[in-house]
């Protein structure tokens, strides 16, 4: 069962999202994860939870009830066996997606504000040629923020990277392509020699939804990770 949000049109029937715009809390307390953001201020411990409730959610779907998900030494969430996720969460919105190893081996969400990058971040997240990949977009289709469809598009290549490989990827070593027209993109994993070959990784495909122009509403990215080699 899918939810009614962004996310409800680009995942595929094996994977279990659960998203909300509201704070939500569990029935019961989670004493790792209350440690774990002891210190965080008010809207990081709002969002922790919230996103979490999102994922016990969906784990439950596929079995799995009442989970601990704390991060692990270099702050990635620990699913339990079998299970593959990712989580989200923007100003007023959170998510989490599941799906079982049986059917996917990579999964990574992103929602973002719909809103142009800060122009003094463009050369450090964008590529010269998505660069100009933007201004040609922004010419054709101006209602959409491209350059931070690109960013979003390559926080979700990253979120379905990280757990295969266990190896950072910056944001310069990820090229994207976007197609405007069927809100899909393509994404080329650069200069990581052995790691990509050994994952299989030279290639991601993903999909896009924009909820309104720029300006309004939110940006949303998901990847998949096959079973089958990417090609």
């Amino acid at each position: 069962m899918k939810g009614n949000d962004i996310f409800a049109s680009l995942l595929p029937s094996s994977v279990y999202v659960v998203q909300s715009r509201t704070e939500l809390e569990d029935t019961e307390s989670y004493g790792e994860e209350e440690r774990y953001i002891a210190n965080a201020v008010p809207e990081r411990q709002h969002e922790f939870r919230t996103v979490r409730v999102c994922a016990r959610r969906a784990l439950g779907q596929l079995g799995h009830a009442g989970i601990a998900l704390v991060p692990d030494e270099k702050r990635a969430p620990v699913w339990p066996a079998g299970v593959v996720g990712s989580m989200t969460h923007c100003v007023g919105f959170r998510a989490a997606a599941v799906a079982s190893t049986n059917d996917i081996r990579g999964l990574g969400i992103d929602a973002e504000l719909h809103a142009s990058l800060p122009a003094e971040t463009l050369d450090i997240i964008l590529l010269p040629e998505e660069q100009r990949m933007v201004g040609e977009l922004n010419s054709r289709y101006p209602e959409t923020a491209w350059d931070r469809l690109i960013f979003s598009a390559k926080e979700s290549v990253f979120k379905a990277w990280f757990p295969l490989t266990r190896q950072w990827l910056d944001f310069l070593e990820c090229r994207i392509i976007l197609d405007a027209q069927a809100h899909s993109f393509h994404a080329e994993i650069q200069a990581k020699g052995s790691v990509v070959a050994e994952h299989d990784l030279t290639v991601m495909n993903g999909r896009w939804i924009a909820e309104g122009p720029s300006g309004q509403g939110l940006l949303g990215t998901c990847i998949t990770v096959p079973l089958a080699a990417v090609c």
